[in-house]
């Protein structure tokens, strides 16, 4: 047997020869999209592409499913821990931010965000950049509208009653307390689309002759026999693509689904039919833990993100919802769906759900404005009376 040389044996277990690599940042990355089928992974393969294109650092995906992302994030980055990023919801940004949890982000370039970039920054610091948003639009069945779409909300309500027969119902949103969260974002549209705010960007502004309006709009068109009152979101969308709802103001996600379940459907998507151009919208920011070790790194891989040849990427595996920055679709996208592109141009328009200024307590202002608004729809009464006391039991709220 022969006896290996001692330069042999060092060479053999690499202590001499090609130096070792370099141990990488690990960042970690915790979205719900990774649990989510299809987009999830093509999602992960994005990533890799990045860790492809680095020496020194490397991305893992953290699945965590949506219905226990929030708590099960939040408690970890309660006790110091967590992913060095997140993607979170609008909802919760302004918590996190407020609790200290999040760090400051300071881009080296700018990058031409879209409109809603601007409620990512709180006191005159960048706490995420923008990372997928979802505007809404009116969604209609041709075949139940007579002639063009309706403009303006006269024509809107004379085009659901018209629709309103035979079975079918000209429009559908949510009306019941069992549904608030969604109905919320329904009253939102009335609201903004009406000029109406929840602040004025500190005081509350719920009785203002324009919240008023918006919400009196909500209410005629409750009173107007065109709905499938107490319909739940999950069956009126099915009736729309059964075709027996000629109309709903929805999301980008949901004009999919419908393109997707009803094919035959004469789909179309467009402004919603009221004074100002403002719809609700739902937001997504990628935000870094304060309490990362690896923030360099993590910023690395934040401004690969927001590069022009990512973003189209990223925007392919979002699908109906778009990415944070302004880019042009692809021509086979418009082409297959040509509604995508409305969408995006609503979106860069739209407007968060939260109230401007008092974010962190939009969970209970939700509750009581909703409370006014389904005392209005099924006991009557006063829209600026009901809108008054709402005012009142937020300022109680805040003071």
């Amino acid at each position: 047997m022969k006896t290996l040389s001692s330069l042999a044996i060092l060479l053999a277990v690499g202590v001499l020869g090609a130096a070792p690599a370099l141990a990488k940042d690990v960042v970690t990355y915790a979205s719900p999209m990774f649990a989510e089928p299809g987009r999830g992974e093509l999602l992960e393969a994005w990533l890799a592409k990045f860790n492809a294109s680095q020496s020194e650092i490397e991305v893992e995906p953290v699945a965590i499913p949506f219905s226990s992302f929030a708590n099960t994030v939040f408690t970890q980055m309660g006790g110091g821990e967590g992913p060095d990023l997140i993607r979170m919801s609008i909802n919760d940004y302004y918590n996190a931010a407020e609790s200290g949890l999040l760090a400051e982000i300071e881009l080296d370039e700018d990058y031409p965000f879209k409109g809603p970039d601007q409620y990512l920054v709180v006191d005159g610091k960048r706490f995420g950049v923008l990372w997928e948003l979802s505007g809404y639009a009116l969604i209609y069945n041709q075949a139940l509208i007579e002639g063009e779409a309706p403009t303006t909300f006269e024509s809107f309500v004379e085009a659901a009653k018209a629709a309103t027969k035979d079975g079918n119902f000209g429009y559908a949103y949510r009306t019941t307390e069992a549904e608030s969260a969604g109905m919320w974002y329904d009253v939102c549209n009335y609201v903004y689309g009406f000029g109406g705010r929840w602040t004025d960007g500190k005081v509350p502004t719920i009785n203002s002759p324009e919240v008023i309006a918006g919400i009196t709009a909500f209410r005629d068109v409750y009173n107007a026999g065109v709905i499938p009152k107490g319909t739940d979101a999950a069956t009126y969308r099915r009736m729309f693509w059964e075709g027996k709802v000629a109309m709903e103001i929805d999301n980008g996600a949901v004009a999919t689904i419908f393109a997707s379940q009803g094919p035959d459907i004469d789909m179309k998507v467009t402004t919603p039919p009221f004074p100002e151009v403002a719809p609700a919208i739902i937001l997504e920011a990628l935000v870094l833990n304060q309490n990362s070790s690896v923030k360099d790194a993590a910023k690395t891989f934040i401004e690969w993100t927001l590069e022009p040849e990512q973003q189209q990427e990223l925007q392919v595996i979002l699908g109906a919802t778009s990415v944070g920055t302004e880019i042009e679709r692809s021509p086979e996208a418009i082409a297959e769906r040509p509604w995508l592109a409305t969408y995006d141009q609503l979106t860069s328009q739209g407007v968060p759900i939260l109230p401007t200024g008092l974010e962190t307590k939009a969970a209970d202002i939700q509750h009581i404005v909703l409370q006014e608004v389904l005392k209005l729809l099924y006991s009557g009464g006063d829209v600026a009376e009901g809108m008054t006391e709402a005012q009142n039991q937020v300022l109680a709220l805040i003071q």
